[in-house]
């Protein structure tokens, strides 16, 4: 739960899907940890350093590209999470950019490399040189020429000014739109302009698409790495969207196969450019300090945004924990903290500031609930400390409403179940009876996930290397993701692998 709701906020309580609750607020105080950027200061080596260096940023400043990525920063920030701090995972991705950079189409273009603070497999760049890529994208890429294949790619769009041409022509379209809809007001050949105007939007993201993978499978080629790095980190990408799509709330949009278009058909094209630099094997991988340079990276959810831990849900940082009822599925959201059930039951956790220290009934019947019965509030205590009840109903939905105030902070459960449904106070009352505040040990002992690399030993199996990980589900199947091994593949005494671990 990266994020808390501004206090009485309007709400609509609605369902998404058979087994989702969505709950549409505005505002929200971050809770996010942030880290500096790689940066280079220039200067003569013999010369005493500056007070004031010269940096990427300075150089490029009166660049107007770089102002766009400059704009745009603050949102990317927010929208994944946060900047990841971690030197030793810094210094890698820098070494990739670094040795990229030297064979790039404009080896003068100044980058400015953020790794962010998220789960989500994804990688883009703004205008400026802004280069992003996710922790979640290092844990799956299995060597340093898969990632430089993906960051390649990017720099390719940096250099080929693709985010300028693409506005120009987002602005066009855009514009043409409005003009063929003023014209034929609404008829069928407005309607067809708008169409052509989108299907035309749509053919030139895909060839920019095309030239960036041209130019990435050369930089890759010309600075040493293995060319065919593309398209296997390509076929890696793709399982790992069909990983997540067994997800019911997994946020596709986040994922780099979102933005980028990938089809069998373009992994082909990527290994035919390949060839250009010879047969597979060519190049170095640099998988051995690859590896060593992911060696603990943070896995799934940091600490900021709280653990998900089978059917219990603990957030260290907050020093609370809840727990569902067993056959549910908690899924820890940007926004909010969302679990789903058997029998279309769902439940939503999120928390508010409020210094107003009004009483929770007055709370509940402050208009931040829609359908809400007013007779039904209800004031009680749930760990010893403050708390209420309600109850509301929506369309189709019956929604029990619990709020429990710790300190300054409200935290609040709905839990939705179809009208009638005889299951919605037992949930309800699980869920309650299973809040409580975390002691200072559990908030000691309690670690997050990371990547740890071990090596294969006589006798092991992906099902005795799977068991060995914790605090994850579809143990065997994500060990196979994040190691790229295929069905029916064995492994080798002295290979290096990763595992997911709290240790």
């Amino acid at each position: 739960m990266a994020k808390t709701a501004a206090p009485h906020t309007n709400m609509t309580i609605s369902i998404r899907s058979k087994l989702r609750i969505a709950l549409i607020a505005a505002g929200g105080a971050a809770l996010l940890s942030g880290c500096q950027t790689l940066g280079v200061d220039v200067y003569e080596p013999s010369v005493k350093p500056s007070s004031t260096p010269q940096t990427a940023e300075k150089a490029a400043a009166s660049d107007p590209r770089t102002r766009i990525g400059a704009n745009e920063h603050p949102r990317i920030i927010a929208s994944y999470g946060g900047e990841f701090r971690d030197a030793k995972t810094e210094r890698l991705v820098a070494r990739i950019v670094g040795a990229l950079t030297l064979v790039s189409e404009n080896p003068s273009q100044a980058y400015r490399i953020t790794v962010l603070n998220s789960p989500a497999v994804n990688a883009f760049a703004l205008p400026g040189g802004y280069l992003y890529v996710t922790r979640g994208l290092l844990a799956l890429a299995n060597d340093a020429s898969e990632v430089a294949a993906v960051l390649s790619h990017e720099m390719a769009h940096v250099t080929a000014n693709h985010g300028l041409e693409r506005q120009r022509r987002e602005q066009e379209v855009e514009l043409a739109g409005q003009v063929a809809e003023e014209l034929f007001a609404n008829s069928i050949d407005g309607r067809r302009a708008v169409a052509r105007g989108k299907l035309s939007l749509a053919a030139f993201s895909r060839n920019q698409e095309l030239q960036a993978d041209v130019i990435g499978v050369r930089m890759l080629g010309e600075a040493g790495y293995d060319p065919y790095a593309a398209p296997r980190f390509l076929e890696s990408m793709s399982a790992n969207q069909r990983f997540s799509s067994d997800d019911p709330e997994s946020d596709a949009s986040l994922d780099f196969l979102a933005s980028h278009p990938n089809a069998p058909q373009r992994v082909e094209l990527a290994r035919n450019h390949a060839r250009a630099f010879g047969q597979e094997g060519v190049g170095d991988r640099g998988r051995d300090y690859y590896l060593e340079g992911i060696d603990g990276l943070l896995f799934g959810d940091s600490p900021n945004e709280g653990y998900v831990r089978g059917t219990e849900f603990l957030h260290p940082v907050l020093g609370i924990k809840f727990r569902v009822p067993s056959g549910f599925r908690i899924d820890n959201n940007a926004d909010a903290v969302l679990a789903t059930g058997p029998n279309d039951l769902a439940i939503r956790f999120d928390g508010v500031t409020d210094d107003s220290r009004q009483s929770l009934a007055d709370y509940i019947a402050s208009g931040w609930v829609t359908g809400l019965d007013p007779n039904s509030i209800r004031e009680t205590r749930i760990d010893d400390l403050p708390a209420a009840t309600a109850r509301a109903s929506a369309d189709r939905w019956d929604f029990d409403i619990t709020v429990i105030r710790v300190k300054d902070r409200i935290y609040r459960f709905l839990t939705a179940a179809e009208r009638g449904s005889s299951q919605l106070d037992a949930t309800a009352s699980v869920v309650r009876a299973g809040f409580k505040r975390m002691s200072a040990r559990e908030i000691r002992e309690i670690q997050p996930l990371r990547i740890r690399i071990v090596t294969v030993a006589p006798g092991d199996t992906v099902a005795s290397l799977a068991a060995q990980m914790s605090g994850v589900e579809r143990r065997d199947d994500l060990f196979r993701l994040l190691n790229a091994i295929a069905p029916g593949t064995a492994l080798s005494p002295g290979q290096k692998v990763k595992i997911v671990s709290d240790r």
